[in-house]
């Protein structure tokens, strides 16, 4: 089962997406991005996805395919090992 957590801060956003697996918190967190996204159309907001990134994080140590695509407005987002968010290095 996964689990989403969205934070809210100012104008920044950062959602989790907790799973069982890579190919699970993929597939939920594209569930999610696209109900985020139908929100922000019906909202007239509208979210950079060139300015939106994917990270992952995992404690897993077995073999398993680290790419993960998510899209945010029709197009996929770039997938990096560090990311900042409110001034916090996370990697």
């Amino acid at each position: 089962m996964a689990i989403t957590k969205v934070v809210a801060y100012a104008g920044d956003l950062l959602i989790t997406t907790r799973g069982d697996s890579v190919r699970a918190v993929e597939n939920y967190a594209n569930e999610e991005l696209s109900k985020i996204d139908g929100w922000s159309r019906k909202n007239k907001i509208r979210f950079n996805d060139t300015k939106s990134k994917v990270m992952l994080v995992t404690r897993r140590k077995q073999r398993e395919d680290k790419d993960i695509a998510l899209y945010l407005n029709f197009k996929p987002l770039e997938q990096v090992t560090q990311m900042k968010y409110l001034g916090i290095i996370l990697d």
